[in-house]
């Protein structure tokens, strides 16, 4: 029998203790493609079983890649590590008197993270009345030591190190409470090119913002209201929009919707009203000014309690994409790791230098994450270098890998966080909005 079936008992009348063990931890890995629910000791488990598998390289032909918690694929897919054949048997196939678990059975009796976990489940964790920011220290402390219980498999089996990394990453993150901000963040989600991940970028960094005890909105500055569809909100033509905000002067709280999916999320829909603001803006009196003037006055008096506010903005440098930086502090810049990125990255900066010394001598840019960053090139290597080395403080250490799931989400009317949060794209802007919400803490801004 192998390991891919479900990871269970071996067909003999008689299991091994590790098998019984080895039972126990499928069982408890059950997680249902309906909840997002994952507990942080299932994933050390699946982490170190699947890690100690890969680092042997012997073992069963198949293993059941972290059931969904470790490997991103939340409906469990197998992913196959196949060995050579003996060559001692004629017909290519393993010899029968090799134990099928062998390398499971070299597991120790009472490994280190399992002692982590009894310990846990026991409540021996001691109860911190420090106060939330000594909480969150102890929790990250805490998670950091657990993610260091996982084994790290060879250089020889890429795909066994990519799956303790991954359980790594989510046992850092997952459930994870966010401090809150200095003070409330507004950025804005910039980059003249089109296609580089902008939308993308706000509604998924602000879903894992939410999801982490912050409280986010999303402005949808683009025509096209493609942050609204992600997000689940209607914006047809009757909708209370953001047009109405900046050409009719309607308070900003009067067309802001919860999202459904997400909570602590909110969102100030586009509707296609929204593509004739430009030619509508430009008699009006103090036109580049009118969102600054109007998310100010939904802060005034304790009107609003969002802790971040990122402004979605369309592949232009119009108006729309001028009131947007007027009215926020910070730009958030998303870089595709390709070349022609890199030369509209100039003229934008030239034109957020042209608005900090004419309009808003606070804009500045505080963050640059790299997107549908493909390892397996040159090119995206060489572009990730390069942008490093001109922005070293502002560039995260996360880059957005392509993925599908990412891309799927928005047809579900949901963000990657809540469509697959068990997906490389989805642990990939977790990431990044722990590192935004981390330099907002500290004052890194």
């Amino acid at each position: 029998m192998t390991m891919s079936t479900n990871l269970g008992w071996p067909s003999e009348p008689d299991p091994e203790p590790e098998h019984r063990r080895l039972g126990w931890l499928a069982r408890m890995l059950s997680v249902s493609r309906e909840t997002d629910e994952v507990r942080v000791e299932d994933v050390v488990l699946a982490g170190a079983a699947a890690g100690a598998a890969a680092t042997e390289g012997r073992g069963a032909e198949s293993v059941r890649a972290g059931d969904a918690a470790a490997t991103g694929d939340a409906q469990g897919d197998v992913i196959a590590l196949e060995t050579p054949a003996d060559s001692s048997t004629p017909d290519g196939q393993a010899s029968p008197s090799t134990p099928v678990d062998n390398a499971v059975d070299e597991v120790p009796t009472t490994p280190a993270f399992e002692r982590e976990i009894r310990a846990s489940e026991a409540g021996d964790k001691p109860v911190d009345d420090h106060g939330p920011d000594a909480q969150l220290k102890d929790d990250r402390a805490d998670r950091e030591a657990l993610a260091a219980a996982i084994p790290t498999p060879g250089t020889d089996t890429p795909l066994g190190r990519e799956l303790a990394d991954n359980t790594r990453r989510r046992i850092q993150l997952t459930g994870r409470q966010f401090p809150k901000p200095v003070s409330p963040r507004v950025l804005t989600v910039a980059n003249q090119k089109g296609g580089v991940g902008k939308t993308t970028t706000t509604v998924n960094v602000a879903a894992a913002l939410a999801q982490s005890g912050l409280r986010a909105l999303v402005i949808d500055l683009d025509p096209q209201g493609n942050a609204s569809t992600a997000l689940g909100i209607d914006h047809h033509a009757e909708v209370p929009s953001i047009y109405d905000v900046l050409v009719d002067s309607a308070p900003l709280l009067d067309v802001v919707q919860p999202c459904s999916t997400v909570e602590n999320l909110f969102c100030a829909p586009a509707t296609i009203d929204l593509a004739g603001a430009e030619i509508e803006l430009v008699s009006l009196v103090a036109r580049e000014s009118r969102l600054q003037k109007a998310i100010a006055a939904a802060g005034e008096g304790g009107g609003h309690e969002f802790d971040y506010i990122l402004i979605d903005c369309p592949p232009s440098l119009g108006l729309l994409t001028v009131n947007a930086m007027v009215a926020a502090s910070e730009v958030f810049i998303p870089i595709q790791c390709e070349y022609y990125a890199l030369e509209g990255l100039s003229q934008l900066l030239k034109n957020i230098d042209l608005i900090k010394r004419h309009l808003n001598p606070t804009l500045h840019v505080s963050t640059i994450l790299l997107t549908m960053y493909d390892g397996r090139t040159r090119l995206s290597a060489q572009v990730a270098d390069e942008v490093r080395e001109h922005f070293p403080q502002e560039v995260l250490r996360t880059t957005v890998p392509r993925s599908v799931r990412v891309s799927e989400a928005p047809s579900f009317g949901e963000t990657v966080m809540t469509y697959d949060p068990a997906s490389s794209g989805a642990l990939a802007y977790l990431e990044a909005a722990g590192e935004l919400a981390d330099r907002g803490a500290a004052g890194l801004t």
